[in-house]
């Protein structure tokens, strides 16, 4: 028999630190003694789900840091490198359509690994990636670079729909995804006042100081998250047992998502309701000084009440939707568009340029389209149970960023050539469109974890 080369040992050993390596991404196993005493579980259930839903909106919202502090940066690399606003427009486009295509294929690794160690390398890839982007000069590099975060900036959601599908029970599932939602806007809101005061100095600074932020907040995150309930001796989750016994993912399993008809109702009501988001955030300010003719410095204030007005809205759906309806959000998003709609066209046809009309306007329209923002993922979640959550609200999310293509350059377009009102009436059929989208899904059940439940 011939003897194992040297070279033959050294691949061997390579191969099983490999395999060690790839062991903490493995899903975390069940604890080998599960806790009888009912009052023990349930002090234990309620630390560490505060402690889950803490920990995640944190880590989430620092994800922020580290993608939306580009903006902030702009003006001083068209300064400094002559960068145009096209290079940067195409380097946020190219960006959001790979973070919609990273949601979903990561949505498969999210819901089959650790979600604790898969949400923290994340973190400090994009870390990682933002302080290359600061060091860098070139159009391409940086362009490039910034697509690569794109990509694994999606690594940061679907660990999120796995911890919070796994830790809390279908029906208190919208209230405190919508909690956990909020994190969008505390991260968005947060990276913008720091980045304002950072660039003054220096636009590099920008990702340098999110960045090392982004490394401690990783830190945090691995001392803080633990993947599933039985993997700290807790019985599953109320109502979250009765999921299809089949183990891995077959394509008979996964058809609990893509054979469902209500998942893409779903999927493609959220393009149409991101289209109209997207549009207030990206143009506000222009539609608001060429429209109504406010001041520009009335309009950020005014987009950022939007914003705010957004966070209340889905609070009070995700409230709404545990307590009124049942856990059938869609049946809520089909109000909250329908009024949604109302609002836009008040806003487009009433001719005033009232700060405080139009501001109002603005509110009411973030604070009831945000709602249905926060619901489609809930509902997916719940529909296609635990087992699935985030390859479900991954899938969902390729509809949700491809409205990037529509509401930043085809509406710039269409305004260039038609002006506002066509643009207005262009949100307007998107909102009809979602709400009959929505309505398809009224008949849904709660979650999928029972029989099918029509009323």
């Amino acid at each position: 028999m011939t003897p194992a080369s040297p070279s033959d040992d050294t691949s061997v050993r390579g191969s099983h630190r490999f395999s060690r390596l790839l062991r903490v991404f493995e899903p975390a196993p069940a604890a080998e003694t599960i806790l009888q005493d009912p009052e023990e579980i349930k002090a234990q259930y309620k630390y560490w789900q505060r402690r889950i839903l803490f920990s995640t909106i944190v880590g989430y919202a620092m994800f922020y840091f580290v993608r939306k502090n580009l903006s902030l940066a702009m003006p001083g690399i068209q300064h400094d490198l002559g960068i145009s606003k096209a290079d940067l427009g195409l380097f946020l486009t190219l960006h959001g359509l790979l973070y919609g295509v990273s949601k979903f294929a990561n949505g498969f690794l999210g819901d089959r690994t650790n979600a604790r160690t898969f949400m923290t390398l994340g973190l400090i890839l994009s870390a990682t990636v933002n302080i290359f982007f600061g060091f860098s000069s070139a159009v391409w590099t940086m362009g490039l670079l910034w697509m690569l975060n794109g990509w694994v900036q999606g690594m940061g959601f679907p660990p999120c729909a796995r911890l919070m599908a796994h830790w809390f029970s279908p029906k208190e599932l919208a209230t405190k995804f919508s909690i956990w939602n909020t994190s969008h806007s505390i991260g968005a809101g947060l990276v913008v006042i720091l980045c304002g005061y950072l660039a003054t100095y220096d636009w590099r600074l920008c990702f340098f100081v999110p960045a090392g932020l982004a490394f401690l907040c990783a830190i945090f995150l691995l001392v803080s998250l633990r993947d599933t309930p039985p993997s700290l001796g807790l019985p599953e989750v109320e109502g979250t047992t009765q999921a299809p016994p089949r183990e891995g993912f077959s394509a008979d399993l996964l058809k609990q998502v893509f054979a469902n008809k209500y998942i893409w109702a779903l999927g493609m009501a959220s393009f149409c309701l991101y289209t109209v988001r997207a549009t207030v955030l990206d143009w506000g300010p222009t539609f608001l000084t060429e429209m109504k003719g406010m001041h520009l410095a009335h309009t950020g204030w005014m987009v950022a009440a939007f914003e705010a007005s957004g966070v209340a809205g889905m609070l009070v759906s995700g409230w709404l939707t545990d307590r009124i309806f049942g856990g059938r959000g869609a049946r809520l998003c089909v109000i909250s568009m329908t009024l949604v709609g109302v609002f836009v066209l008040l806003f487009w046809r009433l001719s005033t340029s009232s700060v405080y009309v139009n501001t109002m306007l603005l509110c009411l329209t973030g604070f009831f389209l945000y709602g249905p923002q926060a619901l489609v993922g809930i509902v997916v979640a719940n529909l296609a149970t635990k087992r699935l959550a985030a390859t479900a609200i991954g899938f969902t999310s390729l509809f949700s960023y491809a409205s990037t293509l529509l509401s930043g350059w085809g509406l710039g377009s269409l305004v260039d050539h038609r002006g506002w009102d066509a643009g207005f009436a262009c949100l307007l059929v998107f909102c009809v469109s979602g709400i009959i989208l929505f309505a398809l899904c009224w008949r849904a059940k709660a979650h999928g974890y029972a029989v099918d439940e029509r009323t």
